[in-house]
């Protein structure tokens, strides 16, 4: 195995010996080995063998923090680390103490979730250690203090949706810790914002009843109470309502009821609209009871003596123009 700071053939201890020197009649290799052999055991536990780990920094998005630093090399071999942090209550309260983080305990990875350890809006001070077998680093600590109220706060996810007359939003969960101002408006009525602020986004959440046929925007920003702070407000997304379906089916039923009666009464109006017309331009002229024709009696009795004259009985018809004419001349 090789260390920094050892080059190959140096076999060089912490005693000072160097193989070639005589320290006194014994060959000098045997003494070296054997001054080296007595100071093993303290090498094996000492922190120098192994560089701590460097460019330690905190990745802070939406209130989940993440402790990252760049990897020890050794060739040949699988090198872990392990993480503590120290809060304002250690610093002045528990002497100075820290505290590990046990998920990120001899892991092989080069980043940990420290998230669940930052649960106060006070100063941390973060360290990193590197360890090999029984061998490891110093530590290596993150300069200056992490505070979670520096954490980036990104807008919302959404998504807005038009069910019938009914404004909806989808909002994508954050976490426990966020709340979300929701502001939306009647396009080309700016100056009437509305606000709905929602703790809990586990579903589609109801805005406002819209009008038929008009457009509808939304957007939206998050709030963490705890660092009392507040996202940029997300895009503005806009949707439209349906048109009024009821209307166009009231007016579709009355056109077809209206063709319906004109297609039945039409044929009546110009047969009355004939007549009239007819009458006002060739007037019928009625004839008085007097003047109608009688059906003649098929068979005349005559009731009387027998010595009474038998007469012939003759009726003269006359035609309906000579009898019209007659019955005007006798009216005037």
């Amino acid at each position: 195995m090789r260390f920094p700071g050892w080059e190959p053939g140096d076999l060089r201890c912490v005693t000072g010996c160097e193989c070639g020197k005589s320290l006194s009649k014994m060959p000098p290799k045997l003494i070296c080995l054997f001054l080296c052999a007595l100071s093993a055991p303290k090498l094996s536990g000492g922190d120098v063998l192994l560089p701590a780990p460097q460019s330690i920094s905190i990745l802070s998005t939406n209130m989940k923090h993440f402790l990252t630093w760049s990897p020890v090399i050794v060739q040949g071999a699988t090198v872990r680390y392990s993480v503590e942090f120290q809060g304002e209550y250690e610093r002045e309260y528990a002497n100075g103490s820290w505290i590990p983080i046990s998920e990120c305990s001899l892991t092989t990875a080069t980043v940990c979730n420290i998230t669940e350890d930052i649960s106060a809006t006070v100063a941390y001070r973060l360290r990193v250690r590197a360890e090999l077998g029984a061998t490891r680093s110093r530590w290596g600590t993150m300069k200056g203090f992490f505070n979670r109220v520096t954490t980036s706060l990104t807008p919302p996810l959404l998504r807005v949706l038009a069910d019938g007359y009914h404004l909806l939003v989808e909002l994508a969960d954050m976490g426990p810790a966020f709340q979300f101002r929701v502001l939306y408006w009647k396009k080309g009525h700016e100056s009437r914002v509305q606000q709905k602020v929602m703790k809990e986004v586990n579903s589609m959440v109801h805005l406002d009843t819209m009008e038929a046929g008009a457009e509808y925007c939304v957007k939206a920003q998050t709030h963490v109470e705890a660092i009392n702070r507040s996202s940029s407000f997300s895009p503005t997304h806009c949707v439209r309502a349906q048109r009024d379906t009821s209307v166009w089916l009231v007016t579709a039923l009355t056109s077809s009821a209206g063709f319906a009666v004109a297609a039945l009464t039409l044929p009546f109006l110009t047969w009355k609209i004939s007549k009239i017309f007819q009458y006002s331009c060739c007037p019928v002229a009625v004839l008085p009871d007097t003047l109608k024709e009688s059906e003649p009696p098929t068979q005349l009795i005559l009731h009387g003596s027998e010595e009474a004259e038998k007469c012939d009985l003759m009726v003269v018809v006359m035609p309906s123009e000579e009898v019209l004419q007659l019955w005007i001349q006798k009216t005037l």
